[in-house]
């Protein structure tokens, strides 16, 4: 059974440990059966792809969110 979190998506959350500490951020998506949530314009990866013939026929480099332990965030409340 999954565990019941606070955080959920939609709320702006402020990062309290890692690279982006300090910055500030909505919830974009929650992996409660990991214990991490993802949130926007943090913890930025270069992600390759590989060519394909529809969407992506060059291939490339591709900025991704990667997800944060959840007991790394922390809710903002008024903002």
């Amino acid at each position: 059974m999954a565990t019941k979190l606070k955080i959920k998506t939609g709320d702006t959350v402020r990062i309290l440990a890692g690279d982006d500490k300090g910055k500030t951020g909505e919830v974009l998506a929650v992996l409660p059966t990991e214990g991490k949530v993802i949130v926007k314009d943090c913890k930025i990866a270069k992600k390759t792809i590989k060519p394909d013939q529809d969407k992506n026929p060059d291939g490339g480099f591709v900025n991704k969110e990667m997800p944060i332990d959840i007991s790394n965030v922390t809710k903002v409340e008024g903002e």
